[in-house]
């Protein structure tokens, strides 16, 4: 996207057992609109917890009487389409959206 000449955003994770980074990613894409530094947030994504970021960008847009979209890149899969609720859905294919997953696991190990 960077070479289309996109702004990208992205936050490096602090340490492997952070926990919460859809908290992170819904306080960052909130506070990146109420800065307006940006009309278009895409998150790759399926966690539905982030449908209330949708929510709260649509209130800022009204707000500020601006226009924001939000979106969600998901694989695509024609038995299970899925983005996150209240966001415009961008099926992509598997391959890409693998490249996108980090492949570390956050979870703390229970001992």
């Amino acid at each position: 996207m960077r070479r289309r000449g996109i702004h990208v955003f992205s936050r490096s994770i602090r340490n492997s057992k952070e926990k919460g980074v859809d908290v992170r990613i819904a306080i960052d894409v909130i506070r990146k609109a109420h800065q307006n530094d940006c009309d278009v947030a895409l998150i790759f994504s399926q966690d539905q917890d982030l449908s209330e970021v949708a929510r709260e960008l649509r209130i800022i847009a009204k707000e500020q009487s601006r226009w924001i979209r939000i979106a969600t890149a998901y694989p695509d899969n024609p038995d299970r389409p899925r983005g996150i609720n209240g966001t415009d859905w961008l099926p992509i294919d598997r391959a890409t959206y693998d490249a996108c997953i980090d492949p570390r696991n956050y979870r703390l190990k229970r001992t």
